[in-house]
């Protein structure tokens, strides 16, 4: 099923707020990608370099999130930050050709109320942890962030809606391992304790890709 928008969510983990620079806003960030920005290859350089933010992610389905994953947010920086001195729209630095990469997607049907609250990735670039997110850690959790929507755009099913991503984006280069992780069901304590769980469990979900 092709969906017929990507939902974005920005500013949605203060850590990574922090990180850029930018301010906590007042009221939830939301940005669109079309179809034609899913991709099925992580390619490092467009134009210019492109950088990686990862975010768990869920498909729309009868008004209710019906499926989980973990995807890329893939953005040209230099440009986005441009557009933001300029204060102009974001769309050419988030929004174009090859801008959404995406895991395979697993039905929340069978799992539980607890795991179907409670999500934890991982993204490690050659074996590397790079980024750890935790729907705990959200400024606006899922029950939030679909309630906002629907306030004022329809979602279709298949539509794909991104959660927004914690602190730790970097730069993509070619011939870097991209391997991301997802776990459900776990409650977030501290960064120790999420991350010794991690280590000490098997993941709900793993997905590689390479580079190019």
């Amino acid at each position: 099923m092709t969906p017929s928008k990507i939902v974005c969510i920005g500013r949605n983990y203060v850590d990574h707020i922090q990180e850029l620079g930018n301010e906590i806003p007042a009221d939830m960030v939301v940005f669109l990608k079309p179809n034609s920005a899913i991709t099925t290859e992580l390619i490092a350089f467009q134009q210019e370099p492109i950088h990686y933010e990862t975010e768990l992610c869920f498909i729309m389905e009868n008004n209710q999130f019906s499926a989980v994953g973990v995807g890329l947010d893939l953005t040209k920086r230099a440009l986005q930050s441009t557009l933001k001195a300029q204060q102009l729209p974001w769309e050419r630095a988030k929004a174009f050709n090859g801008s959404a990469l995406f895991s395979d997607f697993i039905s929340l049907k069978g799992l539980g109320a607890t795991a179907c609250s409670k999500w934890a990735f991982q993204l490690s670039i050659n074996e590397n942890i790079v980024q750890v997110g935790h729907s705990d850690l959200m400024m606006y959790d899922t029950t939030a962030i679909k309630q906002s929507l629907t306030e004022f755009i329809h979602l279709e099913d298949g539509d794909i809606v991104m959660t927004g991503t914690p602190k730790g984006v970097g730069m993509v280069n070619a011939g870097d391992v991209f391997t991301i992780k997802l776990w459900a069901g776990k409650e977030y304590q501290d960064s120790h304790s999420i991350e010794a769980y991690m280590s000490n469990n098997t993941p709900l979900l793993t997905q590689q890709w390479l580079a190019k």
